[in-house]
């Protein structure tokens, strides 16, 4: 299974960009895994996709949208179409949760899921990362990618619709996060 936890590229020179390009990847791999599994294993990939998309959305939200509203070019409808694909996308998350990766129709919406999460990640990669590394210098990039780690850290591990703005997220995105893992730790099988 793709560790979620390492650095998208170690060291100082990391930026968002390498950082959040490296996330699209382990989505990628972890879609093919849920779609190519079954049993303990498809569960165990498709609770890591729901967390890693979770979390990862939520840093974007919170960090590089409004960054991106900001930069030369009038981005706004940019920004609110990938805050639309988000929010459809948490939504059909969460009705795939709901039901488990044992539910009739479940192999239709992953795959759907994965067609819109996977055309999302291409447009930011096609129109907002360029933007940012256009016109964000280098070493606020960098600076970025710690800033975007320390979002992900602090995020819900589930998808929740309807807090995918900054404020939302930052409003309510502390308690959702606590709630999901107190969930979480409830629903993992101990090690002992």
């Amino acid at each position: 299974m793709p560790d979620t936890d390492a650095p998208a590229t170690p060291g100082p020179e990391e930026d968002v960009v390498d950082l959040l390009l490296a996330q699209h990847a382990q989505v990628e791999q972890l879609f093919l895994l849920v779609i190519g599994s079954t049993g303990d294993t498809r569960r165990e990939a498709f609770d890591d996709l729901v967390k890693l998309l979770a979390a990862h959305e939520t840093a974007e939200e919170e960090v590089i949208h409004p960054l991106a509203r900001t930069l030369p070019g009038g981005n706004d409808a940019l920004v609110d179409d990938r805050l639309d694909e988000e929010r459809q996308a948490k939504e059909t998350l969460r009705t795939l949760i709901a039901g488990g990766v044992d539910a009739d129709g479940f192999d239709t919406g992953i795959i759907l899921l994965r067609d819109a999460v996977l055309t999302h990640a291409r447009y930011e990669e096609r129109y907002e990362f360029p933007q940012l590394r256009q016109h964000v210098p280098a070493g606020r990039l960098r600076a970025l990618a710690a800033t975007v780690r320390a979002a992900e850290a602090t995020a819900p591990t589930r998808p929740h619709p309807g807090a995918q703005s900054a404020k939302g997220n930052l409003a309510a995105g502390p308690a959702l996060a606590v709630i999901d893992r107190v969930r979480d730790a409830i629903r993992k099988p101990s090690d002992s």
